[in-house]
């Protein structure tokens, strides 16, 4: 049985960019970073916010074989509050490790299983490997040592139930790990300090750099940047060389719109000794902040509308006694034998059941992993980016709308005719830029009295795209994670934006 099942993406709750939640309001950590101030960034800067619901009826203590057992949960047991975390970063940075450490010292993984992977790890001579196992769950994974799916764990604290999404390294899986980061509401980025790597995974052809923007452009809204193999020989736990990787980092966050003040918090750990993942390091005696797991859970509470109209954009799907579905809800509530409308095929269906981290629920809060099997829809003519809505308030569907974009990398300039593929929220679809409305200055916000003739590298634009198929998106003013997207083309990143309005089709 796969632990990573397909994940579902998830994006945050709706809110509106203006609007300063309890993140904010927090302060930021006794141990602040120096630098910073407000970031500078363009007026794109996708500032979304991101609102969490206390989940419903939690897990208590799982204990992990291969699949997890979960033990049924008592009715009046607490609502814990349900955070998704993704672990981003340069491909070997030690993302899988932390995530079976982090396992491990909750007590998701037995030590018995850890034995086991430590004992197969040894034949392959691949010792060091063993812990990232418990997330890397397939062989082609574990032979190559390479994440390739996004993996999926659960842990729990005393005030907070997590879901791990371990998103692949290597740039030939970056679409897979958008899908992860559009689900997650907390963003890990782990960095290796080993000599050496920390270069190549920052440099630019990277995925250091790649993976912190697409994460800023999911919405994730506040970043954890582990500094990781601090035991490493070449490092043994170095402050300089731990100063070093972070004011390289700081400038480039910055850029991408992360405030180093309020939304970033650096630290030193170990995945493979676990050194303060949980307990504080002996080794490390000038980091004085928590460790990792305290310090998640000492996170201000994240707040979730639940009165919003439903929407849910799907991941993935398949057929299991019936059409199953997977995806974040992120707005409004769904609950059992619900009628439901799904977007743009406007299929009507009915919710048979209701899963969230694979126990059964009758109700769902916005913010959660949820599996529901429909009634009323065959599995074919579901895709993913297609969205379940309540009939009531339909989400919008069309082809043709108009976005501010920002060039982040592309060598030669881009004019109207230009092809990319477009990824929002859960959905990939082909897409052209059919014309150039006018240039945004970045720093006074001023648009072009003229259209541009084309845009280049690092500027700001208005522009029209048009879709190769219908999708359902909405304005970014009025629901941020459905109005947020990414354009790439030929395995890059080339540009990030948000929908202003959407043009109705002329027939």
């Amino acid at each position: 049985m796969r632990m990573d099942e397909p994940t579902a993406p998830m994006e945050n709750g709706d809110s509106d960019m203006t609007t300063e939640e309890p993140w904010d309001q927090k302060g930021a950590e006794p141990n602040e970073e120096p630098g910073g101030g407000s970031c500078g960034d363009h007026g794109l800067t996708v500032t979304a916010i991101i609102e969490e619901t206390p989940p419903e009826v939690m897990i208590e203590e799982e204990e992990e074989t291969p699949a997890p057992k979960i033990p049924l949960t008592q009715p009046d047991a607490p609502k814990k509050e349900h955070i998704n975390v993704v672990f981003i970063g340069h491909v070997d940075a030690g993302k899988s490790t932390i995530g079976g450490q982090i396992m491990y010292l909750t007590g998701m993984v037995d030590k018995r299983t850890l034995e086991k992977y430590e004992r197969e790890a040894k034949e392959k001579n691949r010792e060091t490997w063993y812990l990232s196992w418990a997330l890397d769950t397939n062989q082609e994974e574990r032979d190559k040592g390479k994440t390739v799916e996004v993996g999926r764990a659960y842990f729990e604290t005393d005030k907070k139930h997590f879901t791990i999404l371990d998103a692949p390294g290597h740039k030939s899986f970056v679409p897979n790990m958008i899908g992860g980061a559009s689900q997650a509401d907390l963003a890990v980025l782990v960095i290796s300090a080993r000599k050496g790597e920390f270069e190549t995974g920052f440099e630019k052809g990277g995925q250091t750099r790649e993976h912190a923007m697409l994460a800023k452009t999911a919405g994730v809204k506040h970043l954890i940047v582990l500094v990781n193999k601090m035991d490493d020989p070449t490092v043994n736990w170095s402050l300089e060389r731990y100063d070093e990787c972070k004011e390289k980092l700081v400038p480039f966050l910055k850029k991408v719109g992360f405030n180093p003040k309020k939304d970033i918090y650096f630290m030193p750990c170990s995945g493979l000794t676990g050194a303060n993942l949980k307990e504080p390091a002996d080794m490390c005696s000038w980091y004085i902040g928590l460790p990792f797991i305290p310090h998640l859970d000492s996170l201000p509470l994240f707040n979730r509308s639940t009165d919003g109209p439903v929407r849910l954009p799907i991941v993935d799907k398949y057929k299991d006694m019936g059409t199953v579905i997977l995806g974040k809800l992120e707005s409004g509530s769904i609950s059992k034998a619900q009628q439901l409308v799904m977007m743009p095929n406007r299929h009507v269906v009915e919710v048979l059941s209701l899963l969230t981290d694979d126990v059964e629920t009758d109700d769902a809060d916005p913010g959660e992993n949820l599996k529901l099997r429909l009634k009323g829809i065959e599995e074919e003519e579901i895709l993913p980016g297609f969205i379940l809505c309540n009939a009531e308030n339909l989400c919008h569907s069309g082809r043709t709308f108009d976005a501010q974009i920002v060039i982040i990398e592309h060598k030669s300039i881009i004019c109207p005719g230009y092809n990319a593929v477009l990824h929002i929220h859960t959905c990939i679809e082909e897409v052209q830029i059919t014309a150039l409305i006018c240039l945004v200055d970045k720093k006074t916000g001023d648009k072009s009295k003229t259209r541009p003739r084309f845009v280049k590298q690092d500027q700001v634009c208005i522009a029209r795209l048009r879709t190769a198929g219908t999708i359902c998106l909405e304005t970014f003013k009025d629901f941020p994670q459905m109005g947020r997207f990414t354009l790439r083309d030929e395995g890059k990143t080339i540009a990030i934006g948000k929908v202003l309005k959407l043009v109705a089709e002329r027939d």
